[in-house]
Parts: structure tokens; C-alpha cells; sequence
């Protein structure tokens, strides 16, 4: 993959998290947390993961950032904290890839494994591993909303990012919350 199109899963991973957590934010707070049988157990737990595994991940790639201790922890009980730490590192993830370019992705990146091994991959493969992983559990949470709401949720379709869907604003939202 080019530089350029990292940017834009960079991109498009911001959209597609906005569009979840407007859904997400319109939910009762009893159904945001419910146990559903999901993996991660609720979409509240599916939102805490996603956003865990991304600090995990840019902590290995930058050396920067808070490094959770534990992969099943609960980083913010509170859904505005936990849609303003999603933003933040949303944009943290995009000046990440925004510094690399084909050079570097195509370096070896060494980094430590949550049991301390160390490893070292090419930085595109990592990257290709983080955005794919994203994915795959956004995914899991849409079905959490599925679930819940009986209905469709917004789609995160990346054609309809690439044609201009359109995304919510999320720091006016958790105003309104």
C-alpha cells in the first residue's frame, strides 16, 4: 500500500468512528451498556477496546502516549469522556500516518508484545494489521447497534466515505449529551 492510501484509511477510520459514536450517542445509557453476548460484552465494552487497542498501538509506533495495562480494561466509564478520547486519538492516528511516507513504511519497526516480547515488523504490515483490526470490530459494534435498535445503523461503508458521506460533528454532539 502507498502512503497515500494509509491516509486515507486514517481518514476514512475517523469518519467511520464518528458516524458510530453519533449512533452510539443516541442510545439510552441502560442499552449503551447492555450485555448482549457480544465478544467485549456490550457496545460500551466493543467502543473501550477499539479505543484501547489504538493507544496500545501508537504507543508501539511512536514511544508517546498512554500505554493501557491490560486488554479488557474499561478506559472511561463515561461515554462523553470515551467520545472525547476517541476524537483525540482519531486525530493523533492521522499526524502519525501523516509523518511516515514510502520510505518508512517500508522500514522494519521494532516493539514490544503486551507480554514484553519483542518484535519487529515492516511498518506497512503494521499498520495494514491496525486499520484491518478497526475495522473488524467497528463492525462488531454496528451489529451492537443492529441489536439494539432493531433497525439499520449508518452505513461505514468506505465507498460512501469516498463518495462524501456525510459526518457528524461529535464535539457538538457531546455538548448536547
Amino acid at each position: 500500500m502507498t502512503i497515500s492510501q494509509f491516509r486515507q484509511l486514517a481518514a476514512y477510520n475517523r469518519w467511520a468512528n464518528a458516524r458510530l459514536y453519533a449512533a452510539a450517542l443516541d442510545l439510552s445509557d441502560r442499552a449503551y451498556r447492555l450485555d448482549i453476548g457480544v465478544s467485549l460484552g456490550s457496545l460500551h465494552g466493543t467502543l473501550n477496546y477499539l479505543l484501547l487497542t489504538d493507544r496500545l498501538w501508537l504507543r508501539r509506533l511512536t514511544g508517546e502516549g498512554d500505554q493501557p495495562d491490560r486488554l479488557d480494561a474499561i478506559l472511561y466509564e463515561d461515554r462523553v469522556e470515551l467520545t472525547q478520547a476517541r476524537i483525540d486519538e482519531d486525530n493523533r492516528l492521522m499526524a502519525v500516518v501523516d509523518q511516515y511516507d514510502e520510505t518508512t513504511l517500508a522500514n522494519l519497526h521494532g516493539y514490544k508484545t503486551t507480554s514484553g516480547m519483542p518484535q519487529s515488523q515492516v511498518l506497512a504490515d503494521i499498520l495494514w494489521h491496525l486499520f484491518h483490526h478497526q475495522t473488524h470490530h467497528r463492525g462488531q459494534a454496528h451489529a451492537c447497534l443492529s441489536i439494539l435498535t432493531g433497525g439499520e445503523p449508518p452505513s461505514l461503508d468506505l465507498l460512501v466515505f469516498q463518495r462524501g458521506g456525510t459526518c457528524p460533528d461529535l464535539k457538538t454532539l457531546i455538548r448536547r449529551v
